[in-house]
């Protein structure tokens, strides 16, 4: 599988973006999908994950109630829509997806996409 992201860019505080993340292949519905995220001089961190059938998804406590990860099998495509972004917020963020069980554990994530750069202005 090979995973594409796009969607990041600048945008000031209390604004929003929407990510994208398309697989290839015809097994997309197989994967859990996750988004996480690495500041600098950070380590990378669990943002969000969604279940092979979109029912059951998962946030880190800093995104409840601002980001939403939804996806669409038909078009092997996973979002995270950001919204009330803050400069904490700042980061590469990267898919992943994951044919195992757990949601939260990076170790659980078979494949990687290359990363989008989300930066918050204050």
């Amino acid at each position: 599988v090979q995973l594409q992201a796009s969607g990041g860019g600048l945008v000031e505080a209390g604004g929003f973006l929407r990510l994208s993340c398309e697989a290839s292949g015809r097994t997309f519905s197989r994967y859990i999908m996750g988004w996480f995220r690495q500041a600098p001089g950070k380590e990378r961190e669990f943002v969000a994950a969604i279940s092979r059938g979109g029912t059951s998804t998962y946030y880190a406590d800093s995104a409840k109630g601002r980001f939403t990860i939804s996806r669409d099998n038909a078009k092997n495509t996973v979002y995270l829509q950001m919204n009330n972004l803050k400069p904490g917020d700042t980061a590469v963020y990267y898919c992943a997806a994951n044919s195992d069980s757990n949601y939260f554990t990076m170790k659980n994530y078979d494949y990687w996409g290359q990363g989008t750069q989300v930066t918050v202005s204050s």
